[in-house]
């Protein structure tokens, strides 16, 4: 069974779209080739597009309508999905991790999953009370983490507030040993974590965390959410992720800054 055949298009507008657009495209005697063409993409995306593996953007979706005469059914479709809750939106979002050829993420609450250790990760999931199976979880976190041993590992850009890491999540000796991870990684060739200081109570990431990843030439945007998320594909939007990102940067410690901070939090809990 393919991709395409175990999307649901009844439960996920995301799926409908995918759907719609092979349908379309098979009733015109269209290649992926030649609508690849058409909207200006490779072949291997309008594959990606019909799979469910990747998001159709809204322009790409009204260049279909256009195309086809179809009246906006395209464009209602994504504009639908963009707005409703997406059941699958997590599964999305790690197989979009694990592609990633970049990440520039912000962490308002917690440190970034693939940053944690195991006993922090293990202590959050805990406090939460709100999974059954705490090492199931714990594992299946871990596991994200192998991004890290990738022949190709992503660059990874990383904004954290201080607060995030004076709280001493599962009691000091844990958070002690998950600063130190964090500090090891922050050394490695092509990562940079930087702390937002607390002095900056107002700034651009108010609103809570975020991630911006890139695949390709493609950009996508990721917020959580309690129960849900949200995964960005439409330029414009991500675009608008981006510049929120840039502002943070404005106002955040240097790289030297931030591991000294670190250090200082480590020794303050010995």
């Amino acid at each position: 069974m393919g991709k395409a055949d175990r999307l649901d298009p009844d439960n996920n507008p995301w799926h409908w779209l995918a759907v719609d657009l092979r349908i379309w495209r098979l009733e015109r005697n269209l290649s992926q080739a030649q609508l690849a063409e058409i909207l200006g993409v490779d072949d291997s995306t309008v594959s990606n597009y019909e799979s469910g593996t990747s998001k159709v953007p809204e322009r790409k979706a009204e260049i279909l309508d256009q195309l086809w005469r179809t009246r906006g059914h395209f464009a209602r479709i994504h504009r639908h999905a963009e707005t409703v809750h997406d059941p699958n939106w997590f599964d999305q979002y790690t197989r979009y991790e694990q592609r990633a050829e970049a990440i520039s993420a912000y962490s308002a609450l917690v440190i970034h999953a693939l940053f944690q250790t195991e006993d922090y990760a293990r202590a959050l999931i805990e406090g939460a009370q709100v999974v059954d199976n705490v090492e199931e979880t714990v594992a299946a976190r871990m596991e994200r983490r192998q991004v890290w041993e990738a022949a190709h590992a992503p660059e990874f850009r990383l904004f954290v507030r201080q607060s995030v890491l004076e709280d001493p999540v599962g009691g000091p000796e844990v958070m002690r040993a998950q600063l130190g991870h964090l500090l090891d990684l922050s050394q490695r060739k092509g990562v940079v974590v930087r702390a937002l200081p607390k002095a900056k109570a107002a700034h651009a990431g108010v609103d809570g965390s975020f991630a911006i990843l890139r695949i390709g030439q493609a950009e996508h945007a990721w917020s959580p959410a309690v129960n849900g998320g949200r995964l960005v594909s439409d330029p414009t939007k991500v675009r608008a992720y981006r510049l929120r990102w840039d502002l943070i940067g404005d106002d955040a410690l240097s790289r030297d800054s931030t591991r000294s901070l670190l250090r200082e939090l480590m020794e303050a809990m010995k």
